[in-house]
C-alpha cells in the first residue's frame, strides 16, 4: 500500500539537497518569509543596492502566439473577431512596452537582479515547461517573489563596519533555497539568514 503525498507543508519544509527542484503543486501557496543579511558595512551596501529592482520577470512575448490564441474562441464571428483579437494584441504589446519602459527599483530584493533569468529562457515564456523548470532549479520558486519590503536596517552600534538588513517576502511554494544557495556563494563575505514562517495560514 503506497502512502498519501504530503501537504504542502511538509514537502515544502526544510533545505533541499544539493541540485534538487521542488517539486510540482497544484496551485501557488504564498510563504511567508524573513531574511536577514549581515557583514562587513560596505558589503551590505552593495548588496541592497544589487539586489533593488522591479520585482518582475521581464518575459519576451510572442505576441503572434498571442493573438491566434485570442482569436481562437471566436473565429467564425469573422471579421469582427479578427479585429477584436488584433486590437487585444496590440493592448497586450501596449502594456508590456510600458511595463519594460518603466521597471524601477521599488523591490528591495528582486530575484532577477541576483539571479538573472537568461535571455534563451525569457525568450521561451512564463508558461514554456523548460522556463518553469529553470526557474524552479535556479531560484527554487517559480514566481517572482511578493510583498517584499524592508522591516530593518541598522549598523552595528559597537562596531560600525558592520550592518544587517532584515527583509519580508512572500514566495510562491516554497523557500528560495536554490538562490539563497547562490547568493551565499555570489556574496561569500555575507551572512544570509531565511526564516520560513508556516503559521501565517
Amino acid at each position: 500500500m503506497g502512502t498519501a503525498p504530503p501537504t504542502n507543508q511538509a514537502r515544502r519544509t526544510g533545505e533541499p539537497a544539493a541540485g534538487g527542484a521542488p517539486p510540482t503543486l497544484s496551485r501557488p501557496d504564498w510563504l511567508r518569509h524573513t531574511l536577514t543579511i549581515s557583514g562587513p558595512a560596505g558589503s551590505v551596501g552593495k548588496f541592497q543596492d544589487t539586489a533593488r529592482g522591479p520585482g518582475t520577470i521581464p518575459w519576451h512575448l510572442d505576441l503572434d502566439h498571442e493573438e491566434a490564441r485570442l482569436l481562437a474562441p471566436m473565429i467564425t464571428e469573422g471579421i469582427e473577431a479578427r479585429l477584436l483579437a488584433r486590437a487585444l494584441r496590440e493592448a497586450i504589446e501596449a502594456s508590456h512596452h510600458k511595463m519594460l519602459a518603466g521597471q524601477g527599483r521599488g523591490c528591495p530584493f528582486d530575484l532577477h537582479r541576483l539571479v538573472p533569468v537568461p535571455d534563451s529562457i525569457l525568450a521561451l515564456g512564463d508558461d514554456d515547461p523548460a522556463a518553469t523548470a529553470w526557474l524552479r532549479s535556479h531560484w527554487g520558486t517559480d514566481w517572482p517573489l511578493r510583498h517584499v519590503r524592508i522591516l530593518d536596517r541598522n549598523a552595528d552600534r559597537r562596531l560600525r563596519r558592520t550592518a544587517r538588513l532584515v527583509l519580508e517576502f512572500w514566495s510562491a511554494d516554497w523557500t528560495p533555497w536554490q538562490a539563497i544557495t547562490r547568493l551565499r556563494r555570489d556574496w561569500s563575505d555575507l551572512i544570509f539568514a531565511v526564516r520560513p514562517h508556516y503559521d501565517d495560514g
